[in-house]
């Protein structure tokens, strides 16, 4: 694996590793599949198989939304206080900080991250956001309004039900944190549908909430592939589904909950432009621009992917980051030294291939990486592109992958208009010390989160979500608290 020549010796952390029950989690007890099908996660990092894990069918997805439904409805849930309900989220949130290096261990063996970023960045964050919802569940509060005639009125914000929760692979715990914290805040119940590839974590943070005392049925876990989550979606007894993933299946899931009209929410794809002054610091903009598009081997949906950097200061960041790239330290996610790790899956695998092959033969310069890093485990090494023109695929396609392409503009109104040319809009970066031409691209690019010299700088009390085709509703703040609620208005005749 590629290493730097003055890196510190490695060391490899191997903790014995706790495997969840393989089991899906329905109304607090773990059941197989009804059909008995089970199906294989896998190591990316050695293409081994971990474990099988119960492929949930319609029968088991309707068993969990009645357990659902019934904790909702009549089960301990209604009937709990809220600031009990926070306390629970308290109670969970300190038992993952617990546990934070076998949780880290796990997530690090079914998705293939290095350690010591599930360590030091996914599992503090997912810590964060259950603790930061917690100490909302008891301040969801509704309004008094003033009313023509003799009448009191007023608003109560209720949970809006039963909701159904489908999660991607490339953040699983933080996933999860970010869709539970709010719907148990907001006094929902769940049923959950993780990632193919990664449904261990979840699994083991569902045992955890047991063990805490969430009760029976506020939190039920379903393993399986789309069809699985398709069921989930068209099933009645589902008021709401919140999905992170793709815009394509944001699509199939729109019209497959139509008929029932269920509340819907979206984190989709992304496209994010990056854009470089020549005014800026510009080694911490390429530092910047590293993380924003290596970060987790380039699998995040607001990815810096569109690297545009003014024409005067084009030769030296290119240059940082080439120097960087090739320094980047790719290997066993449990060496402590380790950077990047493997893609997730053979398909991500062969699709970054795909693009990265296609901006070959459409004329962009392969100025580093472009390759498979050695033989087994899915591994590519990082890759920059220059001389990216904006029709090119890897300028428009969201690749999900450790694929940078950097093109050069003249001035802002250019850069603005190119950066807004895309079908996605979910965030955006803008490096300069100019803090009038800041503002100028944070109120003109069209994105639902702007950075301003930093990326990927997240707090679980910041809205985080998509203008255009990268999703509706927002996640985290108190804004992500809004899509599990329904306003009632009471109104009284004095």
């Amino acid at each position: 694996m590629t290493a730097v020549a003055d890196a510190p010796k490695a060391k490899t952390q191997r903790p014995h590793i706790h495997l969840p029950a393989r089991k899906l989690l329905i109304d607090g007890k773990h059941h197989d599949a009804m059909s008995g099908k089970t199906f294989a996660t896998i190591n990316p990092a050695t293409e081994e198989k971990i474990a099988e894990v119960p492929y949930a069918g319609k029968e088991d997805v309707d068993l969990a939304v009645k357990a659902a439904t019934h904790a909702f409805n009549e089960g301990a849930w209604p009937k709990m206080d809220a600031r009990d309900r926070g306390r629970l989220l308290y109670k969970l949130a300190d038992l993952i900080e617990s546990k934070i290096d076998e949780l880290a261990a796990l997530e690090s063996l079914d998705n293939g991250k290095p350690i010591r970023e599930a360590r030091g960045g996914d599992l503090p964050l997912v810590i964060d956001c259950l603790r930061y919802y917690a100490g909302w569940a008891d301040k969801i509060q509704g309004e008094v309004i003033p009313v023509r005639g003799k009448f009191h009125c007023y608003t109560k914000r209720e949970p809006v039900g039963v909701v159904g929760q489908i999660i991607p692979w490339n953040f699983p715990m933080l996933m999860t944190a970010w869709k539970w914290g709010p719907a148990l805040a907001a006094g929902c119940t769940i049923v959950m549908k993780p990632a193919e590839q990664t449904p261990l974590s979840c699994l083991r943070m569902g045992e955890l909430a047991m063990e805490v005392g969430f009760p029976p049925g506020v939190i039920n876990i379903l393993t399986g592939y789309g069809d699985t989550g398709a069921a989930v979606v068209a099933h009645p007894g589902v008021d709401k589904i919140a999905f992170t993933g793709s815009t394509e299946v944001a699509r199939i899931i729109m019209k497959d909950a139509s008929p029932t009209l269920k509340r819907l929410t979206f984190e989709l794809g992304g496209k994010s432009p990056n854009i470089v002054f020549a005014d800026a610091n510009l080694n911490e903009a390429a530092e910047g621009a590293f993380l924003g598009i290596y970060l987790n081997q380039g699998q995040c949906c607001c990815a810096g992917s569109r690297l545009f950097v003014e024409e005067k200061a084009h030769d030296q960041v290119v240059d940082i980051l080439q120097k960087k790239a090739k320094a980047h330290r790719l290997g066993d996610p449990f060496d402590i030294a380790t950077e990047q790790g493997p893609q997730i899956d053979k398909d991500q695998f062969d699709k970054i291939m795909h693009y990265i092959d296609a901006g070959k033969k459409q004329g962009a310069k392969c100025l580093a990486g472009g390759e498979r890093e050695g033989s087994k485990g899915f591994y590519i090494k990082p890759t920059i592109f220059s001389d990216a023109k904006d029709e090119m695929e890897i300028m428009k396609d969201e690749i999900f992958g450790p694929v940078l392409s950097i093109t050069k503009f003249k001035d802002a109104s250019e850069v603005i208009k190119r950066a807004n040319a895309t079908q996605y809009g979910l965030a955006a970066a803008v490096w300069t010390q100019d803090i009038n031409k800041a503002h100028r691209i944070a109120d003109s690019v069209r994105a639902g989160t702007v950075w301003i010299n930093c990326y990927d700088a997240f707090d679980a009390a910041a809205p985080f979500g998509g203008f255009k085709q990268s999703g509706q509703g927002r996640e985290l703040g108190a804004k992500g608290l809004e899509a599990y609620t329904e306003t009632k208005t009471v109104v009284i005749k004095l």
